[in-house]
């Protein structure tokens, strides 16, 4: 029964894992400036451990697996791997830098349920310069093809020093390619655990604060997103834009708080009670932004629903809702499901 799901709002133990994030791979053909993936030789999530996952959905009552990386599309076998998921009852998404996406548009249709293409530029500069291939027009084609094969597509923009004016070209650009969704978020450049040592490794070498807005560009970018509500007040309405104008006017208020003007605003977020993340190496997490608390597959390892409430996994839980997790004041993807949210995933 999903409504197994509603008792991890109510404790530290989950009796229920509604979302499932998988690294299907390390590797990606991108070369952004805030990830080193790329430095490093590839690793394919092994098919032993896949196995595990798939049975674990079934006890676990999985009921949205998400597909990344890396380069999800770069594993040679995902589009057998989603179709695996989503006979086991999940609902299967996949998140893409799109740069793959035309040549494998058909097996995404008749593989997935949603596809979410990052993209993080109006210009192809702008594009080139975040993500360090020439690759927007690329990117824009796909998402063509997988909307003319039926699946629906979101796009992700993360906004950063180098985007945050391009706003509107990035909701034109996006609207004329065909897309279902369109969604903001704002760098992260706070914490230490998110996707993986590569970050951490970039932040050695460069600062991260180097991509946020300086308190003039704040101001800008204020001015930007006002814009943006009035001139794109049908898409907003329509719920092509993701985000309500208040949560964009958060993204300013964010920024403001990186340069010590603003309070952070209090993100509302309960992933770590709803979703599990799992690193190519079998490493758990329980969201994005929060360390390691075990991994699958090594000697003696409990199965996934054991180590999901494993002390460590719990007294996580315990401090983040306690307020004593510092990442989490600072997140830039809080992800909250409530109860009717649960019962309808």
């Amino acid at each position: 029964m999903r409504a197994k799901s509603l008792l991890n709002l109510v404790g530290d133990r989950l009796h229920s894992l509604p979302l499932l994030v998988l690294y299907l791979t390390d590797g990606c053909n991108s070369r952004c400036v805030t990830c080193d993936i790329w430095r490093s030789p590839r690793r394919n999530m092994r098919p032993e451990l896949v196995d595990e996952l798939l049975e674990a959905c079934r006890e676990l009552q999985v009921s949205w697996v998400l597909l990344s990386g890396g380069e999800a599309m770069q594993h040679p076998h995902w589009p057998e791997i989603a179709r695996r998921f989503r006979d086991v009852g999940a609902r299967v998404m996949l998140l893409t830098n799109g740069l793959l996406l035309a040549r494998q548009a058909a097996q995404a249709a008749s593989s997935l349920d949603e596809v979410i293409v990052s993209l993080d530029g109006g210009r192809a500069e702008t594009y080139a310069a975040i993500r360090g291939v020439d690759g927007l027009a690329r990117v824009l084609e796909g998402i063509q093809a997988v909307r003319a094969s039926g699946a629906p597509v979101t796009t992700r923009t993360t906004l950063q020093k180098l985007n945050f004016r391009e706003m509107p070209a990035i909701i034109q650009a996006a609207r004329a390619a065909g897309v279902n969704r369109i969604s903001f978020l704002a760098v992260d450049v706070s914490s230490v655990h998110a996707f993986g040592p590569r970050f951490i490794a970039s932040r050695a070498e460069s600062d991260p604060m180097a991509v946020a807005l300086s308190p003039a560009e704040v101001v800008e970018f204020a001015q930007v997103v006002e814009r943006v509500i009035e001139d794109f007040a049908d898409d907003f309405a329509s719920g092509l834009i993701a985000e309500p104008p208040a949560k964009l006017r958060r993204l300013v208020q964010y920024f403001a708080a990186l340069n010590g003007d603003e309070a952070f605003p209090v993100p509302r977020c309960n992933a770590p009670h709803t979703s599990v993340v799992v690193e190519v190496d079998g490493s758990l997490r329980p969201c994005y932004f929060l360390p390691v608390f075990s991994r699958l597959g090594d000697a003696g390892a409990p199965p996934l629903g054991q180590a999901l409430n494993l002390p460590a996994a719990q007294a996580l839980r315990q401090a983040y809702r306690a307020g004593e997790r510092p990442e989490c004041a600072r997140c830039v993807c809080p992800l909250y499901k409530g109860p009717r949210a649960l019962l309808r995933m």
